[in-house]
Parts: structure tokens; sequence; C-alpha cells
């Protein structure tokens, strides 16, 4: 085993990832330091201009509330985000990134994204707080100007986060190691802002073969957040709101536009519309079931009935939304014309964001002006920023916050010093891509109040520290290496455990008892329980996860991070004794929604005896 290099980085501020959150702390913390005289490093496992959620392109910026222009209320925004996640969230924190993120979106046209625009001027909306935008390049122009604000001195791309580094109950940096070079990182630092996404490959996906690695949500996404802000002690929320979308079939093509923008129908393969024919079902879920829009787990909810009574395939109804458009134009040329336009507009949203769709309707001869596609629903996602609710529990704003959400420092989490933005900040959903860039900028500016007010010493760590999480790292290059002679084929083996095989394991662990695509997103108590016991067994087989290089090394620690998110999730459920959110998740035993569980769940860990802590917090509501 190659010897890896020692690499030590002193900074004020640190920020762990390079998505919108983190490109969004970076240009507002890179302003406030200046000011300041302080200094700010991004590190960051992938390379920031295509790193995040958006990696790939997008083709709607899905949060502008349009305050300004007063097209919408702040209280018509709570109401939506409110509704959608069937009562629980946060609405401080909601609302203060509502507050800023028009002001986001305005910089990213500033910085020369292409927003629609209609024939006065106005930007196009695909729904009412959606804008239609030319996506393919959104995260570079996104990142360019948070490299421009940092300078590149102060970045530290294709580095891997493993670990906090902890002084007592603060959190004073970050170690990891490059997925490049042989070369451990030591990141030392004031204050910590974690922005390292959330997580899917935590269930098995329902593609598999060649599109085994495919996914809604981006698979280099593995559950960093979740990890880190539980080794440095701080307290999770909403870990049972996982994220089920539904999606074009086999290439998670997007949904929203045909929805929104086309006001296409989705259809069982008997022509009817769920939602209608099966609306009487949302009196159940009342009175969240009788709001407009219905939540998006409910109308997954309504799908999947049909699904388990044997009515799929669903289908999106391309085709007739296409040419009942088309109709509205007064002549058959400007019919033409149109359907023409329409049609560019169809392969638009998906070449700007899921190429792979594109191709796929290519590969199956399917011209979406004349024939339907089918939909199905994915598997789950841990994801704080779209419509579930996954994350670290973090304080309010002081102007909005109730006093039991605040604790001195917006989005600073119950571990001091760690602030969390996007994906790692939890129970504040509809925040999307342009809301996440607008939380990073809010925890980032924070962060800096809070090193100029609390002046907080670095850590000082001692050289067999240090050692000791190096050798905790690189860990699986060791085992492989003193293991490897023991069998003749390298991924079965008796003295380690392959990154693949270590996932697989875990995701069938999920997928048949915490409610994946194979049990119909369906679990139980009793199932739970056992996924309990079999993810215990992980957890102890983890210690000999091996690898024969850096990418198996990545692999080794990104199944590391996923198992304490499937753990965290799994306890969550078990702890919620009731359904909130059919469509994302079922339990059988606890079939209905209680009002004494309209409650937030929160979970802590441990990190020296790995003990749980599980708890209810009330609801607080800062509108009517």
């Amino acid at each position: 085993m190659a010897d890896f290099t020692t690499v030590e980085v002193e900074t004020d501020l640190l920020i762990c990832g390079g998505g919108m959150a983190a490109c969004g702390a970076a240009v507002e913390a890179a302003h406030w330091a200046k000011k300041n005289n302080l200094k700010v490093t991004l590190v960051d496992k992938a390379a920031m201009d295509r790193s995040g959620a958006v990696a790939m392109g997008l083709s709607a910026i899905n949060q502008y509330v349009g305050l300004k222009d007063g097209q919408n209320t702040m209280q018509d925004y709570l109401d939506y985000v409110r509704n959608d996640l069937m009562g629980v969230t946060r609405e401080d924190l909601v609302a203060s990134i509502a507050r800023h993120v028009d002001s986001t979106v305005h910089l990213y046209e500033k910085w020369g994204l292409p927003i629609w625009k209609d024939k006065d001027g106005g930007y196009v909306h695909e729904g009412r707080w959606q804008l239609m935008i030319n996506g393919e390049s959104y995260k570079i122009i996104v990142a360019e100007a948070a490299k421009n604000a940092l300078g590149k001195d102060n970045i530290y791309e294709r580095v891997f986060i493993t670990e906090p580094l902890m002084d007592g109950d603060r959190c004073v940096g970050a170690v990891g190691f490059s997925v490049r070079e042989n070369k451990f990182y030591v990141f030392k630092a004031r204050a910590v802002l974690c922005a390292m996404g959330g997580a899917v490959g935590v269930f098995k996906p329902r593609s598999s073969g060649e599109g085994a690695g495919r996914a809604w949500y981006p698979p280099f996404n593995s559950g960093a957040s979740t990890y880190f802000t539980l080794q440095a002690g701080a307290e999770l929320t909403c870990q049972e709101v996982r994220f089920i979308p539904v999606r074009f079939k086999d290439a998670y093509g997007p949904v929203g536009a045909w929805f929104l923008l086309f006001k296409a129908r989705a259809t069982n393969a008997l022509d009817e519309n769920y939602m209608q024919t099966r609306a009487s079902e949302l009196e159940k879920w009342a009175p969240y079931g009788k709001v407009k829009p219905v939540p998006a787990n409910l109308r997954n909810w309504l799908m999947m009935l049909d699904v388990m009574e044997g009515k799929g395939p669903i289908y999106m109804r391309t085709e007739e939304a296409i040419q009942a458009i088309a109709k509205e134009t007064t002549d058959e040329k400007a019919y033409k014309k149109k359907m023409k336009e329409l049609e560019n507009e169809a392969w638009e949203d998906f070449l700007d964001m899921t190429i792979s769709q594109a191709i796929l309707w290519a590969a199956t001869d399917t011209e979406p002006e004349k024939k339907a596609s089918e939909i199905a629903a994915a598997e789950p996602y841990f994801i704080g920023s779209h419509s579930g609710a996954s994350g670290a529990w973090v304080s309010g704003p002081k102007d909005l916050a109730p006093k039991e959400y605040f604790w001195g420092y917006e989005n600073m989490s119950t571990a001091k010093g760690l602030f969390c933005a996007g994906d790692a900040s939890g129970a504040s959903s509809h925040k999307f891509s342009s809301g996440s860039h607008a939380e990073g900028r809010i925890a980032a500016k924070s962060a800096i109040r809070y090193i100029v007010n609390e002046k907080p010493a670095k850590a000082k760590y001692d050289a067999a520290a240090i050692q000791a999480l190096k050798d905790l790292v690189i860990r699986p290059l060791k085992t492989y290496a003193d293991n490897q002679g023991l069998s003749t084929q390298a991924d079965v083996n008796p003295g380690y455990i392959m990154p693949n095989m270590f996932r697989m394991r875990m995701q069938k662990i999920m997928d048949e008892y915490a409610g994946g695509v194979t049990a119909q997103f369906t679990t139980s108590e009793r199932n739970l329980k056992r996924a309990l016991e079999l993810l215990a067994m992980l957890k102890e087989d983890s210690a000999k996860l091996g690898a024969k290089d850096l990418h198996d090394l990545m692999r080794a620690w990104e199944n590391t991070h996923r198992m304490y998110q499937a753990e965290a999730h799994v306890r969550t459920i078990l702890f919620r004794q009731e359904t909130r959110w059919p469509g994302y998740y079922f339990r059988s035993d606890k079939p209905k929604m209680d009002k004494d569980w309209e409650v937030f769940v929160n979970c802590k860990m441990d990190p020296k005896s790995g003990e749980w802590e599980m708890k209810k917090v009330p609801i607080v509501r800062i509108s009517k």
C-alpha cells in the first residue's frame, strides 16, 4: 500500500461541498470575510462546475416567490410548503429563505443565466413558483461566480471529506482524502459550513443492469451531510421524510414542465385520470388532502393505488397536451409552427437536465407529440431541498424564529460552530436550487458573524490524533492489501468486503424491510426492527471494507455514509407512530395520520457510544 502525504490547511471558515448551497455560501462568505480579514476555504469531492444536484443542468428554477413584483405574498409560500409537507415544516426557515431567494435569482441573471422572457419582458413561469430557463450551463455559471469570489488558491477539488474535527462539542474542521492522489487532508477552521448534499443509493434502484447507476438525484450524493453532522453530535430532523419523485420511467426525466407548463394529464392504462377517479381517497388525509395543489406525496399515493390494483402502466399524455396547445392557434400554418415549437421545448426540457431521457425517447421511437410515455415512482431519496425534509436541526433567524428554534446564529446546528445549508439543513423544504443557494448565503453570513463575535480558537491536534484519523480513513486500502492473497477472485475474500457488495447488501435490506420499490413502499414495525438487526450486522462488517485503489476508497466511504443515513431513516420511521406521507412510505401497521404526531421527530447519535436518542419536538407556527 502506497504512503499517504498529510496536507494541513488552516482557515477561518471551511465550506464543505460544491453544490448550489456551497456556491451561495462561497459568494457571501468571501464578501464578509474580506471586510473582517478572514480566510474562507472550500473543499469539494467533485469539481464545482459540475457538482451537486444541478450538475447536469436544469430546465427551470423552482423557487421564485415574486415578492417585489406583488405576484405572491410570504403567506402564500408558507401555506404552499406547509401543506405539501402535510403540516410538518419549520416556517421560520422557509420564510427566511423565501424572502431572499428572488435576489439570488436576479444574481443568476446578472451572471449570465438565460431566463425565458415573454413578449412584455417578464419571466415565463412554468408554474406559480417556477421560472423556465435555458439551464444546461446553470451550474457552471453559478460555480464561476463562487470561484471568482474565493480565488483558486482557496478551493480544493476532488477531496472527499469523511470526518469532522471536534474540540469537545465544537466543530473545528474536517479531514478527508484526495480521490486523485495519495494525500490525506486536515482542514483546521474556526467554523465549518456543511453543504455536502443528500443521499441516493441507500435503497435499491428501480433501474437494473446497465441502468443500475441511474437515479433522479445525483448518484455521487451519498449521505455525507448526514454522516458528518451525526459524527459531530448534531441533532437531525425529519429523517423519515424521504422523497419519492414520479418521473418518466427508466431514465428519470422530469415531469414538472409537462404538468405545469404543458398541462398534461397522467392516466392509467385504461385512460383513467387517477386524480379524478380516486379523489375520494384524499378525504382520508384531511385537512391536507383537501388543499390545492394536492401534496406531492398524495399525488404519488393515488397513482400507486392504481398500480397496485393492476391498472398500470401509468402514462404521461404528452401527445394530448402538445396537440391541445397547438390547436389554440388560428390556422393550419400557425398550428404546424406551434407544434414544431412545442416539440422543440419537449426535447429541450430533457436535454437541459436529463439527457438520458432524450436518448431513451430516440431509442424507443417516441415522438412526444404523437405518443404517450410511461411514468413511474422512483426509489426513495434523502433530500432536504425538494419535497423531502431530512437534514440537520438548525437555528432560525432572530427576527422570525420562535424562541424554541433560536440559539444565536441562524443555520447553526446544535453542534457549536457547525452550520448547515441546502440538503444538509432539515425541515425547510421547497428551496430547490435557488433557495439552497440563498440558504448558503444566509448560513455563510451567519458563520462569519459567529467567528467575528465569538472569536473561537482553532483547535490544536497532536500528531497521534491526526495519525489515528488518517489510519481510520485509509483503513480499507490496508485491509485489502493485507488480505488480497486469501482468494483468487478479488471481489470475494474472507478478509474483506468490497464496496459494491456492501452497497448491494445495504440496498437489499432497505428495499425489502424499509419500504422500497419491491415492497411497494410499504413497511411495518416488524420489518423496521428486522432492518435494524441487519443494519447492525452491516455496521459491524463495515470495519472490514476493502479498497484496491482510491476509487474503491471513495466508494467504501460513500457506502459507510449511506449506512448511517439508512439507520437514521429506519429509527425515525419506526419512532413515528403513524403514516403521514403515503406515497413516500406507508406503514401497514399504522395506516392513518394521527393529529398527535403533527410534530417534528428529531434524532441524535452519540459519536463515541453509537447510542441513539429519539424525541418529538412541537411545531411552532409563525403564521396563521
